[in-house]
């Protein structure tokens, strides 16, 4: 490595924030991220190790220790050549990726994990802005059309590859703007939505096409899954205008919770919410907008998706904010010596968290209250695990008011009219059943079918998207082509 003694002599830096009051008055990023200098020296930290469990702890098999010797030797042209090598979107991952390199790092056995995100981040950031991202139209046609349908980061990164490898691709996407669950599911303090629409001008130039407002196949009626689409393409058509069709859609079926009172106005799922504030910022008008202004918020669900409803709600100007999770609370450090180099449990605490809400623990809803239709409050009482299941205690119930409840307790599967449309087999779980063998990975039981991202292994990280997308793509240029050229 560039300085073998780095990790001894230089602390981890973690990246800024920008001060609560100032974030909470608008929607955009707030992270300060490396400067050159301190990029250096934070990528001066990570260690000759011999075995970089950073690598095989990353799902896209980032080289991490080649881009940190290159940061540190300020060549960063190559550092991007090298971080793009395994990544089409680094600029996804080094903003709301949480990060398993990080638990892996050799580093962190018994102290301070290199800081791979930020270096990530950095290297990007600084490769657009200097003009290095470009597009690479292919220099061979090969006449194959390929029809990829749902345009998260998934399809995104299964779409460039194809395209680069001179397939004709087309994106459907049933919504009005290109990105998925990036676009409308992550809120724009943590991904400004200029990084989607940069890429997606980038793969125009290699010759993607691009159509919006596509519904593919049939949404149930009472279905709540975002859906601005403007006309209609049955799956029959795709499979006979394209030479393979790629489901790569997310999985969009949020995890219910059926209590009483459930049917009370102003309990709404996740994904209710958090796309009509991303349609709002991108300039759209909405009518009856679901607003936490003034209002006392639960969200029920304490991953990520419970947090961005944290951090909307504060913006938006709630009165309070709580967040239910149903697991006891995880220790606030993890016992590495027994979980390294896997990702680990332990409480994590986010930026939204920190600008302000009341967290919960091993605390479920039994019902809702409600006055006039509307919902009021709920009652709640405290669980423990006991072999193996979560059990109520006794005398531990309350009551908590509530203007909003907020439903991010997860996504169950994918939309099942849309593999059934195509007639593809599903898993136990709902999810499109596809394996990832290197001989027809990611092939359904339909010819030319295939499937990949939360479409094929339900709901999960954007890193495991990418990767999936662009193991997809080998797969379906092998199969159209006989043999592929494309990465795996």
């Amino acid at each position: 490595m560039g300085k073998v003694t780095g990790f001894m002599e230089y602390e981890r830096l973690e990246e800024g924030y920008k001060p609560v009051p100032e974030r909470l008055k608008h929607y955009k990023e707030f992270v300060v991220g490396l400067d050159d200098s301190q990029a250096k020296l934070q990528a001066a930290r990570c260690m000759d190790c011999g075995t970089p469990f950073c690598n095989s702890g990353c799902p896209v098999n980032n080289i991490i220790p080649d881009f940190n010797d290159l940061v540190y030797q300020a060549d960063w042209k190559n550092a991007i050549t090298v971080l793009h090598s395994t990544n089409n979107f680094p600029e996804f991952t080094g903003r709301i990726c949480p990060a398993p390199c990080e638990a892996a790092c050799t580093l962190n056995v018994n102290g301070e994990a290199v800081g791979i995100k930020s270096i990530e981040h950095a290297i990007i950031d600084k490769a657009w802005a200097e003009g290095w991202v470009q597009p690479q139209p292919p220099r061979i046609k090969t006449g194959k059309k390929v029809a990829v349908v749902g345009s998260g980061p998934a399809g995104m990164a299964a779409a460039q590859q194809l395209a680069r490898a001179g397939h004709d691709v087309t994106l459907f996407e049933k919504n009005d703007r290109i990105g998925g669950l990036l676009r409308y599911g992550i809120p724009d303090f943590k991904m400004e939505k200029s990084h989607i629409d940069r890429r997606v001008e980038q793969m125009k130039a290699e010759g993607v096409v691009f159509r919006t407002g596509v519904m593919v196949g049939e949404l149930p009626k009472d279905s709540k899954v975002t859906n601005w689409a403007r006309e209609t393409v049955t799956p029959e058509q795709l499979q006979k205008d394209f030479d393979a069709v790629l489901l790569t859609g997310g999985s969009e079926q949020s995890r219910d919770l059926p209590v009483p009172g459930r049917d009370l106005d102003g309990i709404h799922f996740a994904m209710e919410f958090l796309p009509q504030q991303n349609k709002v910022n991108a300039g759209d008008k909405l009518k009856g907008q679901l607003r936490a202004d003034g209002k006392h918020v639960i969200v029920i669900g304490g991953g990520d998706t419970g947090s961005d409803c944290v951090g909307t709600s504060n913006r938006h100007g709630a009165v309070s904010v709580t967040q239910f999770e149903v697991m006891p609370q995880p220790p606030e450090v993890e016992n590495k010596p027994l979980v390294w180099p896997y990702w680990p449990l332990k409480l994590r605490t986010s930026s939204s968290h920190e600008e302000g809400c009341t967290r919960e623990f091993a605390i479920s809803t039994k019902a809702f209250k409600g006055d006039k239709g509307k919902v009021t409050g709920l009652t709640t009482v405290h669980v423990e695990m006991k072999d193996g299941k979560l059990v109520e205690i006794p005398g531990t119930e309350k009551d908590y008011k509530a203007d909003m409840v907020l439903l991010a307790m997860g996504f169950v599967n994918p939309v099942a009219s849309i593999l059934d449309g195509f007639g593809v087999e599903k898993d136990a779980r709902g999810n499109a059943k596809a394996s990832t063998d290197f001989t027809g990975g990611y092939a359904t039981n339909v010819p030319k079918v295939f499937a990949a991202g939360d479409m094929r292994r339900g709901q999960s990280l954007v890193v495991w998207a990418i990767r999936e997308g662009r193991q997809a793509a080998r797969s379906v240029d092998e199969f159209l082509m006989g043999f592929s050229d494309l990465p795996r």
